[in-house]
């Protein structure tokens, strides 16, 4: 049986930290995205995990961080790690935020074990979420997949995501503008690690 992504990271805690260490596509477009905030914005992570790298970084260059995770391990484990942001244990697929009251909406590697319809429609309540100018940042797996069974670091999950241009046609269906984009063959010096394609795409709401 398979299990849930609560089930995974709650079990996994900091060891995901020490499977994919060295991230360089996600360090870059975090990179990007601070070069292009104003003071003090307000930012939602969704799937903060253990608060590092995203909400740390983010945090620390002094912008209003709140994470949001499925695992009650994570978030014990981000706050204690990033005490500068916020971090409330929340199912993706149902939270809710005021519609245009975010500066950014990031989103590494949290959509994974949803179903595509999942995914689409977490996209498309992120758009809303954002401000005129506001950001949207995703960091996943780029993958022709729909709910495909396989081994994550020992635990069996059932995993969904798309090619990198289906995604771009979603964020672009949902009223944003593709504004960076990066591909990256990732390799993890984790022995229970496979090379993965990483995608990265930040999409802007038009001002």
């Amino acid at each position: 049986m398979t299990e849930t992504a609560a089930e995974v990271y709650d079990a996994l805690g900091k060891d995901y930290e020490t499977a994919f260490p060295d991230q360089a596509g996600q360090k870059a477009v975090l990179e990007w995205l601070l070069g292009r905030l104003s003071p003090g914005a307000t930012v939602v992570d969704l799937g903060s995990g253990t608060g590092r790298p995203v909400a740390e970084t983010l945090a620390a260059a002094g912008h209003d961080v709140t994470g949001y995770d499925v695992s009650a391990e994570m978030i014990e484990i981000a706050r204690a790690q990033v005490p500068a942001a916020r971090f409330e244990q929340a199912d993706l697929r149902t939270l809710t935020q005021p519609p245009g009251s975010r500066d950014v909406v990031t989103a590494f590697f949290s959509l994974l074990q949803m179903s595509r319809a999942e995914i689409d429609a977490v996209l498309a309540k992120a758009a809303t979420w954002l401000v005129p100018g506001g950001c949207f940042v995703l960091g996943t797996v780029a993958a022709d997949a729909d709910e495909v069974e396989f081994s994550f670091l020992g635990h069996p999950i059932r995993a969904s995501s798309y090619p990198p241009e289906t995604f771009v046609a979603r964020l672009e269906g949902a009223g944003l503008e593709i504004v960076y984009r990066e591909l990256v063959r990732y390799e993890s010096s984790h022995p229970g690690v496979r090379p993965e394609e990483q995608l990265y795409l930040a999409a802007r709401k038009p001002a």
